[in-house]
């Protein structure tokens, strides 16, 4: 296992290094100048000299990009070109919103797949099958921005049991910031709740036609008796591989989520530091989305090794 690990751990490193590359040179090959669009297009050119020197702009790209690299392993992020603060510090508050926000989403989605998933593979072809299975369809086809504006519409709007948009914040209570969150994680949760739920009842119909499942039933137990048993444990391979997945896009795919709302997190920031083209911070936040996503892809394959020790030695 630890072998196995290290292996993971090295591709993990590997995986970071090339993504750093390919962020920073995208990001700094698009068109415009950050000096220039702060201060507009009236400005002398020996004032955006002046301002491109202050923000380091006048360096060669590889040395800029050695900078922002060895600053962010020893954990700063460098300052943002339009708020003048360190992004360390920017991306510290808005991800006490995304990173909740993500959690609150997944678990969500876990509690409402897992049984619907089990529930349809135990009654396969029956109506509760087909019930659930048309359910997850249309979970699949409809995007989470409509269902964040019938959230909006039903139970902000009519109802009046939350607020349109704006989160509360942690400082008046657990209860209160959950309650901000609600009506943004459940548009995050569903359609990914759809996407798990078709995963779980495909694996765990895969497994109940093994030969061990046949020889449980040969024993005595029941279809559902084999299924919680001994099927359940063997179907968990699959449906963590897309539990990893699906945490990292909630928590890298929600800006559009967090517009609709007005919610202050990461991809809000993304959005801002785009449309401002603060590109220290476009850098840092994606990068630190994509260390989240490789990370995330690490702790997965540890858990499949976990879970079925044959893997360990497939790699």
């Amino acid at each position: 296992m630890i072998r196995y690990s290290l292996k993971r751990l090295l591709s993990l490193i590997l995986s970071l290094a090339v993504a750093s590359l390919v962020i920073f040179f995208v990001i700094e090959i698009a068109p415009g100048d950050p000096a220039s669009f702060m201060l507009g297009i009236n400005a002398q050119p020996d004032t955006v000299a002046a301002l491109r020197s202050e923000l380091g702009l006048d360096q060669s790209k590889f040395a800029r990009y050695a900078d922002w690299v060895g600053g962010m392993v020893q954990g700063d992020f460098g300052t943002s070109y339009t708020y003048r603060t360190p992004v360390a510090g920017m991306i510290s508050d808005r991800l006490w919103v995304s990173l909740p926000l993500a959690l609150y989403a997944l678990i969500l989605s876990t509690l409402i797949a897992f049984p619907a998933g089990i529930y349809a593979a135990a009654r396969r072809g029956k109506t509760g099958d087909m019930a659930v299975m048309g359910a997850t369809q249309l979970g699949v086809a409809v995007p989470n921005f409509w269902f964040a504006m019938m959230l909006v519409l039903i139970f902000a709007i009519n109802l009046r049991w939350f607020n349109a948009g704006g989160f509360a914040g942690w400082d008046n209570g657990l209860l209160a910031g959950l309650h901000s969150l609600t009506l943004p994680a459940i548009s995050l949760a569903l359609p990914q709740a759809a996407i798990l739920a078709r995963v779980m009842r495909s694996a765990l119909l895969d497994i109940l036609g093994e030969d061990f499942m046949r020889t449980a039933r040969a024993k005595g137990l029941s279809r559902r008796q084999a299924l919680w048993r001994h099927g359940l444990r063997n179907a968990l391979i699959p449906v963590l591989t897309i539990i990893g997945l699906q945490f990292s896009f909630l928590l890298a795919g929600a800006i559009i989520i967090e517009q609709v709302f007005y919610l202050p997190g990461l991809g809000r920031l993304v959005f801002q530091a785009i449309s401002a083209r603060d590109l220290i911070v476009v850098e840092s936040v994606v990068m630190l989305l994509v260390f989240a996503v490789i990370t995330v892809n690490f702790l997965v394959d540890l858990a499949y090794a976990a879970v079925d020790p044959r893997l360990r030695n497939r790699t």
